[in-house]
């Protein structure tokens, strides 16, 4: 294992690291680096708001259209309910996003900073108002505006969207942020985690950056681990494999048979296939699998997939963004009737109507908010395959606990 990057410096229990104790471990914000995009792009950095698209890419796509009047939105909504990558770096290390966000305004030729931060997320907030109180001489605007608590608040139309017009759903694009943005500017949105690392690559320089990783996909991440005696957020080398954080987390080889990789968006994995996959968003996108916010969420043995199935289902048709049928309809009625599977009193079709109704839906809503519940839907019918036809059949469940806990340890 490598030493942490991100999460180095006082332990997060401490709270938000000041502007002083900032620069005395890492020094003063670098010097305007005239090449700032070229070294992005060269490190490799992905972004860390669950698309994995290149940083480099994104910031030259805004600085080709800026005259000096672009816009720079960063991200904290964090709306995934196993994720809490987020708010803990907004938590305790307030000044390197600020870092990444001022060098990343630089670049583009942004006039503005817009923090989007999650109402739930007090402490990261507090903690990134607090920072930019700290420095007094700041070159641009920065103003610090709260999401709502949606899961769809955090998409990037959505975030912009909510800026303007203060409805904070997916709109239908073209054009893209990056074109056509706040104020109608070219704006760029970057999730927190990837503007801290952008902060320490613009010191260290991308060979540094590229020093870790074991696949494709360079750096380190920041993941977080639920359904295990020591979960929480911790930072893990790209193409560590999920059986060793599953060991690292406390888990012995018969306490768990699946996990949950990306969050509600992601997909389930078995033990047999999952525990050796590389955590590289390159390698797992070739396997089938996302990388997604960096969620891992264990389900322990007796548990229900079925039944963890459903209920991420049902959550995720109410967060509906009500802008098309299959989202509005086809998401609660595939929710409806797998609570009925693993509530054992579906009818015997209806692992072939979930089957369909998936075809039916995926790629055919407003945004992706239906895709990613059907793509879910369809992992699971797969790793629980014995199990939904068990619960078809109403021949009693296969696991000891029916109703199974996903939650983000503490």
């Amino acid at each position: 294992m490598i030493q942490p990057r991100l999460l180095a410096g006082p332990p997060a229990a401490a709270g938000a690291e000041t502007l002083s104790d900032h620069v005395a471990r890492l020094g003063s914000l670098p010097g305007v680096e005239r090449d700032l995009v070229r070294t992005i792009t060269a490190s490799g950095l992905l972004g860390r708001g669950g698309a994995a698209f290149p940083v480099g890419r994104k910031l030259h796509a805004v600085a080709a259209r800026s005259l000096g009047d672009a816009r720079l939105l960063v991200n904290g909504a964090e709306g995934e309910p196993l994720s809490a990558k987020d708010r803990a770096l907004m938590a305790s290390r307030p000044h390197l996003i600020l870092d990444g966000a001022l060098l990343a305004a630089n670049a583009i030729g942004a006039r503005e900073i817009v923090l989007y931060v999650g109402s739930a997320h007090r402490e990261g907030q507090l903690a990134l108002a607090r920072a930019v109180s700290e420095r007094r001489r700041l070159p641009l605007r920065v103003r610090l505006v709260s999401a709502p608590h949606a899961y769809v608040a955090g998409e990037e139309s959505a975030a912009v969207h909510f800026i303007n017009q203060g409805d904070a759903r997916p709109t239908v694009t073209p054009p893209r942020p990056f074109e056509r943005g706040i104020d109608d500017m070219p704006t760029l949105v970057q999730n927190v985690e990837s503007l801290a690392y952008l902060a320490l690559i613009a010191r260290f320089g991308e060979d540094w950056y590229r020093q870790a990783g074991r696949g494709q996909t360079p750096g380190t991440a920041l993941v977080t681990v639920s359904g295990a005696p020591n979960g929480g957020v911790r930072e893990v080398e790209m193409g560590t494999r999920i059986g060793e954080i599953a060991q690292m987390s406390g888990l012995g080889p018969h306490d768990s048979d699946a996990v949950l990789l990306g969050g509600y968006f992601g997909r389930w994995t078995t033990r047999d296939l999952g525990w050796a996959l590389p955590l590289d968003p390159v390698l797992l996108q070739s396997a089938g699998a996302p990388f997604g916010t960096g969620v891992l969420s264990f389900l322990g043995m007796g548990q229900c997939g079925v039944a963890a199935t459903a209920a991420i289902l049902d959550y995720m048709a109410a967060q509906s963004a009500a802008q098309c049928g299959p989202c509005v309809f086809g998401l609660r009625s595939i929710a409806d009737t797998t609570r009925a599977v693993a509530s054992e009193v579906a009818t015997s079709s209806d692992l072939g109507r979930l089957e369909r109704w998936a075809g039916q839906i995926d790629g055919r809503g407003a945004c992706r908010h239906p895709d990613g519940a059907v793509g879910l839907l369809l992992s699971a019918m797969t790793a629980f395959a014995a199990d939904f036809e068990t619960h078809s059949r109403r021949s009693g469940c296969l696991a000891n606990v029916a109703r199974p806990s996903l939650e983000v340890a503490a």
